[in-house]
C-alpha cells in the first residue's frame, strides 16, 4: 500500500523506466514485467482512493457532445425541439430541463440519465 504523495511519485517514477524496456511489457517472463505489474496495481489503487473522479455536470456532458458533433446552439435547440435560450440556459445551469427534454437529451445525445437528472 501507498502511503504519501512522495511514494507515490516515486513509483511513478520507477513504472516510467520499466516502461522504457519492451520486454518488461511483452514479455510475461521478464523480472520487469512481474514488477511493472504489482507497481501499477498499487498505482491504480491509490488513484482510486486519492484521485476521485466525478461524473461530468449536465452542462459538462452536452457541451463536451455538442464540441463532439460540431453543434452549435441553434443546431442543438433544433435538434432537441427547444429555443436557444433555453439551451443556453441548460448550458450555465441556469435551469433544469423538463422530464420529456431530459428524456430527449439523454436519447439523441448518449448521455447518462444519472447525468441528465443529476443523481
Amino acid at each position: 500500500m501507498i502511503k504519501s504523495e512522495k511514494e507515490y511519485n516515486a513509483i511513478v517514477g520507477r513504472i516510467e523506466e520499466l516502461l522504457s524496456d519492451p520486454e518488461n511489457i511483452d514479455n510475461s517472463e521478464a523480472k520487469g514485467f512481474v514488477e511493472l505489474n504489482l507497481l501499477s496495481d498499487l498505482v491504480a489503487d491509490f488513484e482510486e482512493k486519492n484521485y476521485t473522479i466525478h461524473p461530468p455536470t449536465l452542462p459538462e456532458a452536452i457541451k463536451l457532445r455538442m464540441n463532439e458533433r460540431g453543434l452549435s446552439q441553434k443546431a442543438l435547440s433544433d435538434f432537441l425541439g427547444v429555443s436557444t435560450s433555453r439551451i443556453s440556459e441548460y448550458l450555465n445551469g441556469k435551469s433544469e430541463p423538463t422530464l420529456k427534454i431530459a428524456r430527449e437529451i439523454s436519447r439523441k445525445l448518449d448521455i447518462e440519465a444519472s447525468i441528465v437528472l443529476g443523481v
